[in-house]
Protein backbone atom coordinates (compact mmCIF):
# COMPACT_ATOMS: atom_id res chain seq x y z
CA UNK A 1 0.00 0.00 0.00
CA UNK A 2 2.74 2.39 1.03
CA UNK A 3 4.84 1.59 -2.03
CA UNK A 4 1.78 1.87 -4.26
CA UNK A 5 0.84 5.19 -2.69
CA UNK A 6 4.38 6.47 -3.11
CA UNK A 7 4.37 5.37 -6.71
CA UNK A 8 1.07 7.12 -7.32
CA UNK A 9 2.30 10.25 -5.58
CA UNK A 10 5.54 10.12 -7.51
CA UNK A 11 3.59 9.78 -10.73
CA UNK A 12 1.42 12.75 -9.78
CA UNK A 13 4.46 14.90 -9.11
CA UNK A 14 5.98 13.86 -12.41
CA UNK A 15 2.75 14.68 -14.22
CA UNK A 16 2.57 18.03 -12.46
CA UNK A 17 6.14 18.85 -13.44
CA UNK A 18 5.45 17.78 -17.00
CA UNK A 19 2.33 19.94 -17.01
CA UNK A 20 4.33 22.93 -15.77
CA UNK A 21 6.87 22.41 -18.52
CA UNK A 22 4.13 22.14 -21.09
CA UNK A 23 2.54 25.32 -19.74
CA UNK A 24 5.59 27.35 -20.69
CA UNK A 25 4.99 29.13 -24.01
CA UNK A 26 7.93 30.08 -26.20
CA UNK A 27 7.45 32.97 -28.59
CA UNK A 28 9.85 34.07 -31.31
CA UNK A 29 10.45 37.80 -31.65
CA UNK A 30 12.07 39.20 -34.81
CA UNK A 31 13.70 42.57 -34.28
CA UNK A 32 16.20 45.02 -35.73
CA UNK A 33 19.75 45.35 -34.39
CA UNK A 34 19.28 48.97 -33.28
CA UNK A 35 20.44 50.06 -29.84
CA UNK A 36 17.01 50.37 -28.21
CA UNK A 37 16.07 46.83 -29.22
CA UNK A 38 19.39 45.47 -27.94
CA UNK A 39 18.79 47.29 -24.66
CA UNK A 40 15.35 45.68 -24.35
CA UNK A 41 16.93 42.23 -24.50
CA UNK A 42 19.07 43.19 -21.52
CA UNK A 43 15.96 44.01 -19.47
CA UNK A 44 14.17 40.70 -19.93
CA UNK A 45 14.62 39.75 -16.28
CA UNK A 46 11.74 42.14 -15.55
CA UNK A 47 9.53 40.44 -18.14
CA UNK A 48 10.33 36.94 -16.87
CA UNK A 49 9.67 37.96 -13.28
CA UNK A 50 6.18 39.07 -14.30
CA UNK A 51 5.58 36.28 -16.84
CA UNK A 52 7.43 33.12 -15.77
CA UNK A 53 5.30 31.02 -18.12
CA UNK A 54 6.55 32.76 -21.28
CA UNK A 55 9.98 32.34 -22.85
CA UNK A 56 11.25 34.64 -25.60
CA UNK A 57 13.58 33.59 -28.40
CA UNK A 58 15.14 36.48 -30.31
CA UNK A 59 15.95 36.78 -33.98
CA UNK A 60 17.98 40.01 -34.24
CA UNK A 61 18.79 41.15 -37.77
CA UNK A 62 20.22 44.04 -39.74
CA UNK A 63 17.48 46.37 -40.99
CA UNK A 64 17.37 45.32 -44.65
CA UNK A 65 17.55 41.61 -43.77
CA UNK A 66 14.81 41.95 -41.14
CA UNK A 67 12.47 43.57 -43.66
CA UNK A 68 13.10 40.88 -46.24
CA UNK A 69 12.59 38.04 -43.77
CA UNK A 70 9.41 39.28 -42.09
CA UNK A 71 7.88 40.31 -45.42
CA UNK A 72 8.46 36.86 -46.87
CA UNK A 73 7.14 35.16 -43.74
CA UNK A 74 3.95 37.17 -43.43
CA UNK A 75 3.12 37.10 -47.15
CA UNK A 76 3.42 33.31 -47.22
CA UNK A 77 1.78 32.73 -43.82
CA UNK A 78 4.94 31.00 -42.70
CA UNK A 79 4.34 31.43 -38.98
CA UNK A 80 8.06 31.65 -38.20
CA UNK A 81 7.60 34.65 -35.89
CA UNK A 82 5.09 35.47 -33.16
CA UNK A 83 6.10 39.11 -32.82
CA UNK A 84 7.56 41.17 -35.66
CA UNK A 85 9.32 44.51 -35.47
CA UNK A 86 7.87 46.42 -38.41
CA UNK A 87 7.55 50.04 -39.42
CA UNK A 88 5.00 52.66 -40.30
CA UNK A 89 5.23 51.60 -43.95
CA UNK A 90 4.16 48.00 -43.45
CA UNK A 91 1.38 48.42 -40.88
CA UNK A 92 -1.34 50.04 -43.04
CA UNK A 93 -0.64 47.76 -46.00
CA UNK A 94 -0.51 44.54 -43.99
CA UNK A 95 -3.43 45.60 -41.81
CA UNK A 96 -5.64 46.01 -44.86
CA UNK A 97 -4.59 42.52 -45.99
CA UNK A 98 -5.69 41.05 -42.62
CA UNK A 99 -2.14 39.82 -42.08
CA UNK A 100 -1.88 41.38 -38.60
CA UNK A 101 -3.74 40.80 -35.33
CA UNK A 102 -5.69 43.75 -33.89
CA UNK A 103 -4.32 45.07 -30.60
CA UNK A 104 -7.54 46.85 -29.62
CA UNK A 105 -7.94 44.44 -26.69
CA UNK A 106 -4.75 45.42 -24.86
CA UNK A 107 -5.43 46.01 -21.15
CA UNK A 108 -7.07 49.30 -20.14
CA UNK A 109 -3.98 50.37 -18.19
CA UNK A 110 -2.00 50.24 -21.44
CA UNK A 111 -3.67 53.61 -22.12
CA UNK A 112 -3.73 53.64 -25.91
CA UNK A 113 -4.99 57.23 -25.84
CA UNK A 114 -1.61 58.26 -24.42
CA UNK A 115 0.13 57.31 -27.69
CA UNK A 116 1.20 60.36 -29.70
CA UNK A 117 -1.52 61.04 -32.30
CA UNK A 118 0.92 61.20 -35.24
CA UNK A 119 2.42 57.85 -34.31
CA UNK A 120 -0.83 56.10 -33.37
CA UNK A 121 -2.51 57.27 -36.57
CA UNK A 122 0.14 55.62 -38.71
CA UNK A 123 -0.43 52.29 -36.96
CA UNK A 124 -4.22 52.27 -37.13
CA UNK A 125 -6.34 50.90 -39.98
CA UNK A 126 -10.14 51.17 -39.97
CA UNK A 127 -10.14 51.78 -36.23
CA UNK A 128 -7.84 48.88 -35.41
CA UNK A 129 -4.45 49.41 -33.80
CA UNK A 130 -2.35 46.82 -35.61
CA UNK A 131 1.03 47.57 -34.03
CA UNK A 132 2.27 49.08 -30.77
CA UNK A 133 5.12 51.60 -31.12
CA UNK A 134 8.35 50.69 -29.38
CA UNK A 135 9.86 54.00 -30.37
CA UNK A 136 8.87 56.80 -32.70
CA UNK A 137 11.19 59.07 -34.58
CA UNK A 138 11.66 61.84 -37.04
CA UNK A 139 15.08 63.01 -38.24
CA UNK A 140 17.23 65.98 -37.30
CA UNK A 141 20.74 67.41 -37.43
CA UNK A 142 23.19 66.15 -34.82
CA UNK A 143 26.37 68.20 -34.85
CA UNK A 144 29.63 68.88 -33.03
CA UNK A 145 29.27 72.22 -31.29
CA UNK A 146 32.98 72.30 -30.44
CA UNK A 147 33.91 72.09 -34.13
CA UNK A 148 31.36 74.75 -35.02
CA UNK A 149 32.76 77.03 -32.32
CA UNK A 150 36.29 76.44 -33.57
CA UNK A 151 35.15 77.45 -37.07
CA UNK A 152 33.47 80.59 -35.73
CA UNK A 153 30.04 79.39 -36.86
CA UNK A 154 26.67 79.03 -35.16
CA UNK A 155 24.16 76.39 -36.26
CA UNK A 156 20.64 77.82 -36.53
CA UNK A 157 17.90 75.85 -34.77
CA UNK A 158 16.17 75.65 -38.17
CA UNK A 159 18.98 75.51 -40.76
CA UNK A 160 18.81 75.60 -44.55
CA UNK A 161 20.76 73.28 -46.82
CA UNK A 162 23.07 76.24 -47.51
CA UNK A 163 23.81 76.42 -43.78
CA UNK A 164 24.59 72.71 -43.79
CA UNK A 165 27.06 72.98 -46.67
CA UNK A 166 28.83 75.94 -45.05
CA UNK A 167 29.17 74.04 -41.78
CA UNK A 168 30.31 70.84 -43.51
CA UNK A 169 33.06 72.69 -45.36
CA UNK A 170 34.26 74.38 -42.18
CA UNK A 171 34.41 71.17 -40.13
CA UNK A 172 36.12 68.93 -42.70
CA UNK A 173 39.76 68.00 -42.10
CA UNK A 174 40.40 64.83 -44.05
CA UNK A 175 44.01 64.61 -42.85
CA UNK A 176 42.58 64.04 -39.35
CA UNK A 177 39.84 61.71 -40.66
CA UNK A 178 37.36 64.38 -39.63
CA UNK A 179 34.49 64.67 -42.08
CA UNK A 180 32.05 67.55 -42.12
CA UNK A 181 28.98 65.42 -42.76
CA UNK A 182 27.88 61.79 -42.61
CA UNK A 183 24.73 60.67 -44.42
CA UNK A 184 23.23 57.31 -45.33
CA UNK A 185 24.63 55.79 -48.49
CA UNK A 186 23.80 52.09 -48.06
CA UNK A 187 21.19 50.96 -50.58
CA UNK A 188 17.70 50.20 -49.29
CA UNK A 189 14.24 51.73 -49.29
CA UNK A 190 14.59 52.24 -45.55
CA UNK A 191 18.28 53.15 -45.67
CA UNK A 192 19.56 55.69 -48.22
CA UNK A 193 16.13 56.22 -49.77
CA UNK A 194 14.57 57.10 -46.41
CA UNK A 195 17.07 59.93 -46.17
CA UNK A 196 16.96 60.96 -49.83
CA UNK A 197 13.16 60.87 -50.13
CA UNK A 198 12.80 63.06 -47.03
CA UNK A 199 15.53 65.36 -48.33
CA UNK A 200 13.82 65.58 -51.71
CA UNK A 201 10.62 66.84 -50.08
CA UNK A 202 12.47 69.97 -48.97
CA UNK A 203 13.61 70.53 -52.57
CA UNK A 204 10.02 70.30 -53.82
CA UNK A 205 10.57 66.88 -55.41
CA UNK A 206 8.14 63.97 -55.26
CA UNK A 207 8.17 60.32 -56.31
CA UNK A 208 5.00 60.62 -58.40
CA UNK A 209 2.70 63.33 -59.72
CA UNK A 210 -1.07 63.08 -59.27
CA UNK A 211 -1.31 60.61 -62.17
CA UNK A 212 1.35 58.30 -60.66
CA UNK A 213 3.94 59.33 -63.25
CA UNK A 214 7.48 59.13 -61.78
CA UNK A 215 9.25 62.46 -61.34
CA UNK A 216 12.96 61.60 -61.35
CA UNK A 217 13.36 63.45 -64.66
CA UNK A 218 12.31 66.73 -63.04
CA UNK A 219 14.70 69.49 -61.87
CA UNK A 220 13.75 69.08 -58.20
CA UNK A 221 15.15 65.55 -58.07
CA UNK A 222 18.28 66.63 -59.93
CA UNK A 223 18.84 69.39 -57.37
CA UNK A 224 18.34 66.88 -54.56
CA UNK A 225 20.78 64.28 -55.88
CA UNK A 226 23.36 66.85 -56.99
CA UNK A 227 23.37 68.44 -53.54
CA UNK A 228 23.60 65.07 -51.79
CA UNK A 229 26.49 63.85 -53.96
CA UNK A 230 28.32 67.15 -53.62
CA UNK A 231 28.08 67.09 -49.83
CA UNK A 232 29.21 63.48 -49.61
CA UNK A 233 31.99 63.66 -52.19
CA UNK A 234 33.48 66.87 -50.82
CA UNK A 235 32.90 66.53 -47.08
CA UNK A 236 31.85 62.94 -46.39
CA UNK A 237 33.81 59.86 -45.29
CA UNK A 238 35.31 57.37 -47.76
CA UNK A 239 33.24 54.30 -48.56
CA UNK A 240 30.01 56.14 -47.73
CA UNK A 241 27.98 54.01 -50.16
CA UNK A 242 28.31 51.19 -47.60
CA UNK A 243 27.18 53.26 -44.63
CA UNK A 244 23.71 52.99 -43.15
CA UNK A 245 22.35 54.04 -39.75
CA UNK A 246 24.62 51.85 -37.62
CA UNK A 247 27.81 52.58 -39.58
CA UNK A 248 27.27 56.35 -39.38
CA UNK A 249 26.42 56.09 -35.70
CA UNK A 250 29.80 54.46 -35.05
CA UNK A 251 31.61 57.09 -37.11
CA UNK A 252 29.91 59.90 -35.19
CA UNK A 253 30.53 58.31 -31.81
CA UNK A 254 34.22 57.95 -32.66
CA UNK A 255 34.57 61.61 -33.59
CA UNK A 256 34.77 61.28 -37.38
CA UNK A 257 31.61 63.27 -38.26
CA UNK A 258 31.04 66.98 -37.79
CA UNK A 259 27.35 66.52 -38.62
CA UNK A 260 25.00 63.63 -39.03
CA UNK A 261 21.43 64.07 -40.31
CA UNK A 262 19.50 61.00 -39.26
CA UNK A 263 16.93 59.51 -36.92
CA UNK A 264 16.10 61.45 -33.77
CA UNK A 265 16.36 58.17 -31.85
CA UNK A 266 20.14 58.31 -32.34
CA UNK A 267 20.38 61.27 -29.96
CA UNK A 268 20.70 59.09 -26.87
CA UNK A 269 23.53 57.12 -28.47
CA UNK A 270 25.61 60.08 -29.68
CA UNK A 271 25.35 61.56 -26.17
CA UNK A 272 25.72 58.25 -24.33
CA UNK A 273 28.55 56.37 -22.67
CA UNK A 274 29.80 54.84 -25.93
CA UNK A 275 30.29 58.23 -27.58
CA UNK A 276 33.71 59.88 -27.40
CA UNK A 277 32.12 63.23 -28.29
CA UNK A 278 29.09 63.04 -26.01
CA UNK A 279 29.79 66.36 -24.28
CA UNK A 280 30.04 68.28 -27.55
CA UNK A 281 26.82 67.25 -29.35
CA UNK A 282 24.00 69.68 -30.14
CA UNK A 283 20.85 69.40 -32.22
CA UNK A 284 18.89 71.28 -34.90
CA UNK A 285 15.84 70.65 -37.07
CA UNK A 286 16.36 68.92 -40.41
CA UNK A 287 17.27 71.41 -43.18
CA UNK A 288 14.92 73.14 -45.61
CA UNK A 289 15.11 75.31 -48.71
CA UNK A 290 12.50 77.86 -47.72
CA UNK A 291 9.75 76.05 -49.64
CA UNK A 292 7.68 75.13 -46.60
CA UNK A 293 8.90 71.56 -46.08
CA UNK A 294 11.84 70.27 -44.07
CA UNK A 295 13.86 67.18 -44.92
CA UNK A 296 12.68 65.14 -41.94
CA UNK A 297 10.77 61.91 -41.88
CA UNK A 298 8.21 60.18 -39.65
CA UNK A 299 8.67 56.62 -38.52
CA UNK A 300 7.93 54.20 -35.72
CA UNK A 301 9.53 50.84 -35.09
CA UNK A 302 6.60 48.90 -33.73
CA UNK A 303 5.73 45.43 -32.51
CA UNK A 304 3.00 43.50 -34.30
CA UNK A 305 1.59 39.99 -34.28
CA UNK A 306 1.24 38.16 -37.61
CA UNK A 307 -2.09 36.42 -38.09
CA UNK A 308 -0.14 33.19 -38.68
CA UNK A 309 1.13 33.11 -35.07
CA UNK A 310 -0.23 30.24 -32.98
CA UNK A 311 0.71 32.00 -29.73
CA UNK A 312 -1.15 35.28 -30.01
CA UNK A 313 -2.05 35.73 -26.34
CA UNK A 314 1.53 35.30 -25.18
CA UNK A 315 2.65 37.62 -27.96
CA UNK A 316 0.19 40.28 -26.76
CA UNK A 317 1.50 39.91 -23.22
CA UNK A 318 5.02 40.60 -24.48
CA UNK A 319 3.96 43.59 -26.58
CA UNK A 320 2.05 45.04 -23.64
CA UNK A 321 5.18 44.78 -21.46
CA UNK A 322 7.59 46.15 -24.09
CA UNK A 323 5.58 49.23 -25.09
CA UNK A 324 3.68 50.36 -22.00
CA UNK A 325 4.42 53.21 -19.55
CA UNK A 326 6.03 50.87 -17.04
CA UNK A 327 8.68 49.87 -19.57
CA UNK A 328 9.67 53.52 -20.02
CA UNK A 329 9.99 53.84 -16.25
CA UNK A 330 12.05 50.62 -16.15
CA UNK A 331 14.56 51.95 -18.68
CA UNK A 332 14.73 55.28 -16.85
CA UNK A 333 15.43 53.55 -13.52
CA UNK A 334 18.27 51.46 -14.94
CA UNK A 335 19.71 53.52 -17.79
CA UNK A 336 18.57 57.11 -17.14
CA UNK A 337 15.86 59.19 -18.77
CA UNK A 338 17.99 60.02 -21.82
CA UNK A 339 17.89 56.35 -22.83
CA UNK A 340 14.13 55.89 -22.66
CA UNK A 341 12.64 54.89 -26.06
CA UNK A 342 11.39 58.21 -27.45
CA UNK A 343 8.52 59.39 -29.58
CA UNK A 344 5.62 57.20 -28.47
CA UNK A 345 3.72 58.67 -25.51
CA UNK A 346 2.35 62.11 -24.65
CA UNK A 347 2.94 61.47 -20.96
CA UNK A 348 6.67 61.05 -21.57
CA UNK A 349 6.95 64.56 -23.00
CA UNK A 350 4.88 65.93 -20.13
CA UNK A 351 7.22 64.34 -17.58
CA UNK A 352 9.40 67.06 -15.93
CA UNK A 353 12.32 64.64 -15.65
CA UNK A 354 12.24 63.80 -19.34
CA UNK A 355 11.90 67.46 -20.28
CA UNK A 356 15.42 67.92 -18.91
CA UNK A 357 16.82 65.65 -21.63
CA UNK A 358 18.54 68.02 -24.11
CA UNK A 359 17.06 66.49 -27.26
CA UNK A 360 13.52 65.84 -25.98
CA UNK A 361 11.90 68.99 -27.33
CA UNK A 362 13.71 68.87 -30.69
CA UNK A 363 12.56 65.28 -31.16
CA UNK A 364 8.93 66.11 -30.43
CA UNK A 365 9.02 69.23 -32.64
CA UNK A 366 10.48 67.15 -35.48
CA UNK A 367 7.83 64.42 -35.15
CA UNK A 368 5.01 66.96 -35.05
CA UNK A 369 6.30 68.83 -38.11
CA UNK A 370 6.20 65.80 -40.42
CA UNK A 371 2.94 65.38 -42.34
CA UNK A 372 2.56 62.03 -44.14
CA UNK A 373 -0.65 63.24 -45.81
CA UNK A 374 1.08 66.25 -47.41
CA UNK A 375 4.76 65.28 -47.48
CA UNK A 376 6.09 67.56 -50.17
CA UNK A 377 5.51 70.98 -51.73
CA UNK A 378 3.35 69.83 -54.65
CA UNK A 379 0.27 67.56 -54.46
CA UNK A 380 0.86 63.81 -54.44
CA UNK A 381 -1.50 60.81 -54.67
CA UNK A 382 0.25 58.92 -51.89
CA UNK A 383 0.69 58.92 -48.12
CA UNK A 384 4.15 58.79 -46.55
CA UNK A 385 7.02 61.16 -45.85
CA UNK A 386 10.12 59.05 -46.59
CA UNK A 387 8.21 56.28 -48.33
CA UNK A 388 5.20 55.81 -50.58
CA UNK A 389 2.55 53.69 -48.88
CA UNK A 390 1.90 51.26 -51.73
CA UNK A 391 2.95 47.58 -51.78
CA UNK A 392 5.26 48.13 -54.76
CA UNK A 393 7.40 50.69 -52.97
CA UNK A 394 9.50 48.21 -51.05
CA UNK A 395 10.94 46.83 -54.29
CA UNK A 396 10.99 50.16 -56.12
CA UNK A 397 12.65 51.99 -53.25
CA UNK A 398 15.40 49.41 -52.91
CA UNK A 399 16.05 49.39 -56.68
CA UNK A 400 16.33 53.17 -56.82
CA UNK A 401 18.44 53.05 -53.65
CA UNK A 402 20.89 50.73 -55.40
CA UNK A 403 21.09 53.11 -58.37
CA UNK A 404 21.75 56.16 -56.18
CA UNK A 405 24.24 54.25 -54.02
CA UNK A 406 26.14 53.35 -57.18
CA UNK A 407 26.22 57.05 -58.10
CA UNK A 408 27.67 57.83 -54.67
CA UNK A 409 30.31 55.15 -55.24
CA UNK A 410 31.27 56.91 -58.49
CA UNK A 411 30.00 54.14 -60.74
CA UNK A 412 27.60 56.42 -62.65
CA UNK A 413 26.74 60.09 -62.95
CA UNK A 414 23.82 61.76 -61.23
CA UNK A 415 22.12 62.32 -64.58
CA UNK A 416 22.51 58.68 -65.58
CA UNK A 417 21.22 57.53 -62.18
CA UNK A 418 18.13 59.72 -62.42
CA UNK A 419 17.41 58.59 -65.99
CA UNK A 420 17.74 54.95 -64.96
CA UNK A 421 15.44 55.47 -61.98
CA UNK A 422 12.87 57.20 -64.16
CA UNK A 423 12.88 54.39 -66.71
CA UNK A 424 12.67 51.50 -64.23
CA UNK A 425 10.01 53.06 -62.01
CA UNK A 426 7.91 54.05 -65.05
CA UNK A 427 8.02 50.49 -66.37
CA UNK A 428 7.09 49.00 -63.01
CA UNK A 429 4.24 51.42 -62.33
CA UNK A 430 2.86 50.84 -65.82
CA UNK A 431 3.00 47.08 -65.36
CA UNK A 432 1.30 47.41 -61.96
CA UNK A 433 -1.56 49.38 -63.55
CA UNK A 434 -0.98 52.73 -61.85
CA UNK A 435 -0.18 54.52 -65.11
CA UNK A 436 -2.97 54.31 -67.67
Amino acid sequence: MTLTLRALLGGSVALALAGAALAETTITVATVNNGDMIRMQGLMDDFYAKNPDIKVEWVTLEENVLRQNVTTDIATGGGQYDVMTIGTYEVPIWGKQNWLVSLNDLPADYDVDDLLPAIRGGLTVDGNLFAAPFYGESSMVMYRKDLMDAAGLTMPDAPTWADIEKAAAAMTDKAKEQYGICLRGKAGWGENMAFLTAMSNSFGARWFDEAWVPQFDQPEWKATLDTYLHLMNEYGPPGASNNGFNENLTLFQQGHCGMWIDATVAASFVTGKDSTVADHVAFALAPDNGLGKRGNWLWAWSLAIPASSQKQEAAKTFIDWATDKDYLALVASREGWANVPPGTRTSLYENPEYQKVPFAKMTLDSINSADPNAPTVKPVPYVGVQFVAIPEFQGLGTTVGEIFSAALAGQKSADDALAEAQSIVTDEMTAAGYIQ
